[in-house]
């Protein structure tokens, strides 16, 4: 009983810290400007005091989210690769990037001044995100169902680009099809055949 009783503190504040980064990722996402740590709490169901003993500052916060996001994303890869074939798989993981880069919105000011002060690695964030393209290019090139010349960088600069111009909520119908026009441009011309573009 009693080695129960002791666990139990530790699975509900694993619980109320897992519902606090769930809540605050909606709230970034659908935010314009950054909410307050009191209006997260609120909406978590918690009290102040509870969200700053997970998250003792905002800059906490922003933190765990983002890396959550980033974890989420590359292990979506993988998953993803396990369920789909690899053209599937990468469509629906540009709609996971599109995810994460709405994240981003609500916490933009933050994020920024953690990424000018190094508390976040921009640069090892890039290297997690380019090898989780690479991961599922290789599986399509394998299979012959994905260009082999089309480097990760080239799609994640066009995701970027893409989710610049068209990810607000307003736009996802432009976003849906701005995707899919990448797609067709990332699938293997039948028979291996050269497309018109590639011949010219």
């Amino acid at each position: 009983m009693a080695a129960a009783e002791t666990r139990r503190p530790r699975a509900d504040a694993t619980r109320n810290r897992q519902q606090l980064l769930d809540v605050a990722t909606r709230m970034f996402a659908s935010a314009e400007t950054e909410p307050s740590m009191r209006a997260i709490a609120n909406e978590a169901g918690v009290g102040i005091a509870t969200l700053y003993r997970h998250f003792p500052t905002r800059e906490s916060l922003v933190d765990a989210v983002y890396r959550d996001q980033v974890s989420r994303l590359t292990a979506g890869a993988r998953e993803l690769l396990a369920q789909l074939d690899p053209p599937a798989a990468l469509r629906r993981w540009m709609d996971l990037f599109g995810e994460w880069i709405a994240t981003k919105n609500g916490m933009l000011d933050t994020l920024l001044a953690m990424v000018e002060s190094g508390e976040i690695a921009h640069a090892h964030t890039r290297t997690e995100l380019l090898a989780a393209i690479e991961d599922i290019l290789e599986a399509g090139r394998t299979s012959g169902e994905l260009r082999a010349d089309v480097p990760a960088e080239d799609i994640a600069a066009a995701l970027i680009g893409i989710f610049t111009v068209a990810g607000s909520p307003e736009h996802e119908a432009m976003a849906a099809r701005l995707l899919n026009l990448l797609m067709d441009g990332l699938r293997s011309s039948p028979c291996g055949q050269p497309r018109a573009a590639e011949r010219e």
